[in-house]
């Protein structure tokens, strides 16, 4: 098997820094909205890991499977909240924000439901997750048992 570069060895004290804002962002809101958009951001960068992680974390909190199937085509599932969908468009916007510029009204959405230290909030956590993406997509790690190793 190939060697896998793990950031926490390779890099231990940036890592460190890292994780602690990733905790503290993912403790700021309701651990539901946070798993969902978690797992949204996830789907949209293909992060097979990151999607197998947050789905059984939000289960292990209570999560149904009906919504956790949906997250795929939120906009179209009657089973989200108007704050959550304010959460999930906000989350599509920024992860997508290299191919369109067009966000007002996920913006408009979010100032609806979330008051502006909530919006910087979630909007920190939508960088986390798509940070954590990033490393693991880019490093090509799975993690399983806390331990990351070559993702197929």
């Amino acid at each position: 098997m190939t060697s896998v570069t793990d950031p926490f060895a390779a890099a231990p004290a940036l890592m460190k820094q890292w994780m602690s804002l990733s905790l503290a962002t993912q403790d700021s809101l309701e651990p539901s909205l946070i798993e969902l958009v978690k797992i949204r951001s996830s789907i949209l960068n293909g992060c097979a890991s990151c999607i197998n992680m947050h789905t059984a974390e939000a289960r292990e909190k209570g999560e149904s499977e009906q919504r956790l199937y949906l997250l795929a085509a939120w906009r179209e599932a009657p089973v989200y909240t108007d704050r959550e969908r304010a959460a999930l468009a906000w989350t599509d916007a920024l992860t997508r924000l290299s191919q369109d510029h067009a966000h007002e009204p996920a913006r408009e959405a979010l100032e609806a439901h979330f008051t502006p230290e909530e919006q910087v909030k979630l909007t920190l956590m939508i960088n986390v997750i798509n940070g954590w993406n990033r490393l693991v997509v880019g490093f090509g790690l799975w993690y399983e048992g806390g331990k990351a190793v070559k993702a197929a």
